[in-house]
C-alpha cells in the first residue's frame, strides 16, 4: 500500500467510497470483467490513442498469470499454435503454462550473455530467425525477468524486424508498466511500437506491482486486431475460455483500480506515486553500483545500472550464491537474481561488502574468506 506524506492513503479514500456506496452489491461481473476497468487498462496501455484503442479488446484476468494463461490457451486451442518461443533465461512460470496447455514446441531464443552481463542481441535474432512458420513469440515489455536488462529503442526495431518477417504472433507480457522507468508511457515504448509497424498482438497487463494489489490479482489480457470487426468474434471465444476456468473474476482488486484510472486527478496521483517507487529502486542500483566499485570488487558491475526493475542479474554464479545465503544469511536465486527493493540504504554497504566477499573467495578459491566478515568487523 502507498502512502503519501500529509495525505490519506489513496486506497483507503478509494476503499472508502467503496464502503459507502449503499448501492453496491456482490453480484457477479460479467464474464470479460469491469466494463471500466477494462477502458482504463486498455487506455493506460495505449496512452489515449484513439486509433488503437479502437481496434482493441480486453478480458479481465487473475492478475497478468490469469492473462497469460487465458491467450495462450485461446492461440492452442482456437488457433492452434504450435510452438512457442520464450527468452533463455525467462520468468519461469512462461514455460509452466505452456507446458500445462500441451505446447508440442516451447522453444527458447537466447538473450542473456553470462560473460559480458548484457542483451545477447545477436544471437536472439539467430535464434527468432531460426523459428518456424506459425511460431508464437513472448517479448517483455519493460523490467525483463529475471535479468532486468531491456533492448534499446534501436533494439526493438531490430527485433520487430524478425518477427515481422518470420510472421510470429507476438505476445507481450507487461508485469511493470510504471513500475521499471517510472514513465508508464516509456515503459511500454515497445509495445507501442510493434502496435503502429502493424502488428496484432496479445498483452497481459497486470497491477499486482504498479498498484500494489499483489492479492487481488488484478490483470487483463488486452487484444490488438488489424480490424475492429473481428473484436466481437474474439470476445465470444474468450468468453467461453474465461467460463470454463474462472467463470468471473473477483470485484474488488478492480474496482480500486477503475476508479484511480477513469479519474484524472487520482490517475495523476497514482503516476507519481509509481515514479517515486521506481526512483527508489534506480537510486538503490546506484548505491550498490557505488560501493562495490569503492570496494575494487573483482569484475564489472555497471550492469547493475543499466538494468531496470525490481531484479538485477548479478552474475554471481551458484557457488556464490550459496555462500551469501548460508554464510552472510543474504538470500538470493541460485542463478544471482538479487531483488532490487529489498536493498536499502542501512543494508547496502553491508550487502556490498557480502558480495565482494563472495566475489574475492570463489575467485582466489582458498576456501577461506579473502575479505572480512561484514557482519563480526574482522
Amino acid at each position: 500500500m502507498f502512502v503519501f506524506p500529509n495525505k490519506v492513503c489513496m486506497y483507503v479514500k478509494i476503499e472508502s467510497a467503496i464502503l459507502s456506496n449503499t448501492s453496491l452489491l456482490h453480484e457477479y461481473l460479467p464474464i470479460a470483467g469491469s466494463p471500466k476497468f477494462r477502458e482504463g487498462a486498455i487506455n493506460l496501455l495505449w496512452g489515449g490513442d484513439k486509433e488503437l484503442i479502437a481496434r482493441s479488446g480486453g478480458v479481465q484476468a487473475l492478475g497478468g498469470t490469469g492473462a497469460l494463461r487465458l491467450g495462450l490457451e485461446f492461440l492452442r486451442s482456437r488457433l492452434h499454435y504450435e510452438t512457442v518461443y520464450v527468452s533463455k533465461p525467462t520468468w519461469a512460470n512462461h514455460i509452466g503454462i505452456c507446458k500445462s496447455l500441451l505446447y508440442p514446441n516451447i522453444k527458447e531464443y537466447k538473450y542473456w550473455d553470462d560473460k559480458l552481463r548484457c542483451l545477447d542481441l545477436d544471437n536472439m535474432l539467430q535464434d527468432l530467425n531460426a523459428a518456424p512458420d506459425r511460431s508464437v513469440v513472448l517479448l517483455h515489455a519493460c523490467a525483463h525477468n529475471p535479468t532486468g536488462m531491456d533492448p534499446t529503442a534501436e533494439q526493438w526495431h531490430r527485433i520487430a524486424e524478425v518477427v515481422k518477417a518470420k510472421k510470429m504472433f507476438v505476445f507481450f507480457d507487461c508485469a511493470y508498466q510504471g513500475f521499471s522507468s517510472g514513465d508508464v508511457d516509456l515503459d511500454v515504448a515497445a509495445v507501442r511500437l510493434f502496435a503502429k509497424l502493424g502488428f496484432e498482438m496479445f498483452v497481459a497487463q497486470s497491477f499486482s506491482k504498479n498498484f500494489g494489489l499483489y492479492s487481488e490479482r488484478v490483470g487483463q489480457l488486452t487484444y490488438l486486431v488489424q480490424s475492429a470487426d473481428m473484436l466481437p468474434r474474439l470476445a465470444s471465444n474468450f468468453s467461453t475460455i474465461v467460463r470454463q476456468i474462472w467463470s468471473n473474476p473477483p470485484a474488488h482488486g478492480s474496482a480500486i483500480v477503475s476508479a484511480v484510472l477513469n479519474d484524472q486527478v487520482l490517475t495523476n496521483e497514482w503516476k507519481e506515486t509509481v515514479k517515486s517507487m521506481a526512483g527508489r529502486i534506480q537510486a538503490m542500483r546506484r548505491l550498490l553500483f557505488d560501493r562495490l566499485v569503492a570496494l575494487k570488487t573483482p569484475g564489472t558491475w555497471d550492469h547493475i545500472v543499466k538494468q531496470n526493475g525490481m531484479f538485477s542479474f548479478t552474475g554471481l554464479d551458484a557457488n556464490q550464491a550459496d555462500y551469501l545465503i548460508n554464510t552472510h544469511h543474504i538470500y538470493l536465486m541460485k542463478d544471482g537474481r538479487i531483488n532490487m527493493c529489498a536493498i536499502t540504504t542501512r543494508n547496502v554497504d553491508y550487502v556490498a561488502e557480502c558480495i565482494h566477499d563472495a566475489v574475492v573467495k570463489f575467485l582466489r578459491g582458498s576456501g577461506e574468506g579473502a575479505f572480512h566478515d561484514p557482519k563480526s568487523g574482522k
